[in-house]
């Protein structure tokens, strides 16, 4: 319900309606600005493939729905992009690789098809860590390059979804779609200050995305409001006869996001695990607590077990499920992969089938353990990354970057939600003293994102300000 507040909505919506502005003008502003991109110093390198004739293709069109008053949906002549993980037509499908997807693809990921039906403008396919072996989205291959992060350009932007969320932090579009498996979607987002959805496992089809990992990896918004987020969530949000996860899986709804309060919530905080981030993070997390108590809500004390065994079998389940499927990869392309990528796979060749029965039993155990906390809170509480986005290097423009305590350290508070499927999602709720953006973090259970929006929509109250990108672009200008 646009009621709420936000979309790219109301004014963007409104003027076309009134046929004071059109897709088709915004869409040449966006590919001024896409140009503009590549020739900055330094490049942002969000979007690493756009094609301006397919963008005005599609921008005119809606600009006839809306002369007709035929428009297609709330997505209809808003901009979105498709991390390159996905298949969109007529872009390479490279996954962040120089070797993979040597033709223009043909057939369209299903939620680029969704986003099609819907009227949405495509605007191109966003950069992203090579194969999706990250948390930086350093990628220094000749195809790619370093996204920046549109607060502080000499800071990573996050990864694996990297583009995406650079490119809705610099304004480029309000909306992206990324995958998650172990943080990639909500990290990017978290470290360019704007809000990521990852559904549940199986709810929004995966369909036309490179099976990287089959049992840790979701789908879903990177958005630059809440408001936005459970639009693009209402429109993706289905079963799909091509995707077996999600085919039995309870209809998508947004009930009682629009709460003017949030009484009657119970939320957790295992705050041993809440504290385990920089005291600047810790700060402002612990007053958004405050602030949704504030609103009606309970802080329910739980204990959230077995935390570092989480840890360790997530690790084990995405990296020996990308080592698998990446077999072929591994041995015909080896050279031709960034350094980092071919460090976590020549890991990943060292953990046993034991390893990996032995990591899928403790997911079992984890699931029950959410089931049995879920019977008596409604949401579990976490800052969103334990730090602020990190600083790049000269060498990492080079050779890349491969640092696995910080990749650990940034999904601390990630792999609980890819490990059992659980929903997440991050907001951004301040800003540290260097001016980077600060999230927060609610996961509910399994199919109940509505109660992660509506919580959403009160942290976005809690930040009292939001700070402009140092680089920023206004495509209603």
């Amino acid at each position: 319900n646009p009621a709420c507040g936000g979309l790219i909505t109301r004014s963007q919506l409104l003027s076309c309606r009134s046929g004071k502005l059109t897709p088709s003008q915004v869409a040449k502003n966006i590919i001024a600005m896409l140009e503009d991109c590549d020739k900055s110093t330094p490049p942002l390198r969000a979007i690493v493939q756009w094609d301006q004739e397919q963008i005005m293709q599609m921008a005119e069109a809606s600009t006839a729905r809306y002369r007709n008053k035929r428009t297609l949906s709330y997505l209809d002549g808003i901009p979105v992009c498709l991390k390159e993980e996905f298949k969109v037509v007529p872009y390479h499908h490279r996954v962040g690789t120089v070797y993979l997807g040597t033709e223009p693809e043909t057939e369209d990921a299903a939620v680029a098809k969704k986003l099609r039906e819907a009227g949405a403008i495509i605007i191109g396919v966003s950069n992203m860590h090579e194969l999706g072996t990250g948390t930086t989205g350093c990628n220094p291959n000749r195809y790619h390059k370093i996204p920046r992060n549109p607060y502080k350009p000499n800071h990573f932007p996050g990864g694996s979804s990297s583009g995406s969320a650079a490119a809705v932090a610099a304004g480029l579009c309000p909306v992206a779609v990324g995958t998650d498996g172990g943080g990639s979607v909500r990290i990017p987002a978290s470290f360019c200050g704007v809000v990521g959805l990852k559904g549940t496992f199986g709810r929004i089809s995966c369909h036309g995305c490179l099976p990287l990992s089959y049992s840790t990896v979701s789908v879903g918004p990177i958005c630059t409001s809440v408001a936005d987020a459970a639009i693009v969530y209402s429109i993706l949000a289905e079963p799909d006869p091509l995707y077996p996860y999600g085919l039995k899986q309870p209809k998508a709804t947004l009930c009682d996001m629009c709460a003017p309060d949030l009484k009657g919530l119970k939320l957790g905080v295992d705050w041993t695990f809440f504290k385990a981030c920089d005291a600047e993070v810790l700060s402002i997390c612990e007053k958004a607590v405050e602030h949704l108590q504030s609103l009606g809500a309970s802080v329910v004390e739980v204990s959230l077990p077995e935390m570092e065994e989480v840890r360790v079998a997530h690790v084990i389940c995405i990296l020996s499920e990308m080592r698998d499927f990446l077999q072929p990869d591994f041995n015909k392309h080896f050279q031709e992969m960034n350094l980092d990528t071919r460090a976590n796979l020549a890991l990943a060749s060292q953990f046993t089938a034991l390893d990996y029965i032995t990591a899928n039993r403790q997911r079992t155990r984890s699931m029950r353990f959410l089931r049995e906390i879920f019977t008596t809170v409604n949401c579990i509480l976490t800052p969103a990354v334990p730090s602020t986005a990190p600083r790049i290097y000269e060498s990492d423009l080079l050779t890349g970057s491969s640092n696995f305590s910080l990749t650990a350290r940034s999904m601390r508070f990630m792999q609980l939600g890819n490990f059992t499927g659980i929903p997440g999602l991050v907001v951004p709720v301040g800003y540290s003293t260097d001016g980077l953006p600060i999230s927060f973090q609610v996961m509910a259970k399994w199919w109940d994102e509505a109660v992660l929006l509506r919580i959403g929509l009160k942290l976005e109250q809690f930040r009292y300000q939001t700070k402009k990108p140092s680089v920023y672009y206004d495509i209603l200008a």
